[in-house]
């Protein structure tokens, strides 16, 4: 009975080794794959999201004076008509 318990907590103790060699191999893979994907967006020229952001927010306001300028441009050309 001995040798057999024997057995199973040499069977545990290789599968808990072989489970902790596929983890570290599942994270090493994770690493490598990572910076890959990181060279080669980085490749790519792709802007961030933050980088897109501030772009957009200088548009938008650019419209918005660009707007503002045209209402005044008009109000000034109308005013310029009736004298």
């Amino acid at each position: 009975m001995q040798s057999n318990n024997k057995f199973f907590d040499d069977m545990s103790r290789l599968m808990t080794n072989a489970m902790g060699v596929a983890q570290g191999a599942r994270t090493e893979a994770e690493t490598a794959m990572k910076g890959w994907m990181d060279r080669w967006l980085a490749d790519r020229d792709f802007v961030t999201r933050e980088e897109f952001d501030a772009v957009r927010a200088m548009a938008q306001k650019a419209r918005e004076e660009n707007e503002a300028l045209s209402a005044r441009l008009a109000v000034l050309e109308a005013a310029a008509k009736r004298d």
